[in-house]
């Protein structure tokens, strides 16, 4: 199988929805379930914090969690571990800089897979460029929560200087965005937002998420 072209993936990384156990206030299946309905258009599990399941209780929920993302037409991407991935066959995965290369990752699961690759910087960008990263995801944007080991917030400078500098991968920004802040990031030229507490700490969802697919449809229409 082929890799998915940069514009199938940038349409991917519109509304990206990361979450683990942990991040939830309802169950799991519940909040990825609702997410799905309100219009996510790519999911990351990751299954990471002090309370993380581990074992055969993390495989189990991937899995679960995987089924959901397949009924739903939502391509399924696991966090950092490249053995949970290719257990749970997933669609992809998305590594940080001190994990392995795209290009070692690319060997294990094959070309048809999606590897997404964290970006703090434009050598960061290049590198990963080089090593055949399908996309970056760039940040943290705003302050968040949801990382302990988050880098620095840099606001959406990174993204416009990878900009700026002819770079056309397709970019995702992350950290602390909500719908009253996402604007920005995309007018910097990301290709979309990434996602965490704001959709699963949600009370509402499914309409939370829904609200956030309107104003992305707007603002990637607008640019």
């Amino acid at each position: 199988m082929s890799r998915i072209d940069s514009e199938e993936i940038r349409r991917l990384l519109k509304l990206y929805f990361i979450m683990g156990s942990v991040n939830c206030r309802l169950s799991p299946a519940d909040t990825l379930t609702a997410a799905a309905e309100g219009g996510i258009t790519l999911f990351q599990f990751r299954e990471k914090g002090p309370a993380a399941l581990t074992g055969t209780g993390r495989l189990a929920l991937g899995k679960q969690l995987r089924q959901i993302c397949h009924a739903h037409q939502i391509p399924f991407i696991v966090n950092d571990d490249l053995e949970l991935a290719a257990a749970l066959d997933a669609d992809g995965i998305h590594v940080g800089q001190d994990d392995l290369p795209a290009r070692q990752i690319r060997e294990r699961l094959g070309n048809h897979k999606i590897i997404g690759v964290s970006a703090h910087s434009l050598i960061e960008a290049q590198q990963a460029i080089a090593d055949g990263a399908d996309y970056l995801g760039v940040g943290p944007v705003y302050p968040t929560a949801s990382k302990d080991d988050a880098e620095p917030v840099r606001g959406t400078a990174v993204i416009e200087e990878l900009r700026s500098s002819g770079l056309s991968i397709p970019v995702v920004g992350i950290g602390g965005i909500t719908v009253d802040n996402a604007p920005p990031v995309i007018r910097a030229g990301a290709d979309g937002i990434s996602v965490i507490s704001a959709i699963a700490g949600a009370q509402q969802i499914r309409k939370t998420t829904r609200s956030f697919a309107r104003l992305l449809e707007s603002e990637l229409a607008g640019r």
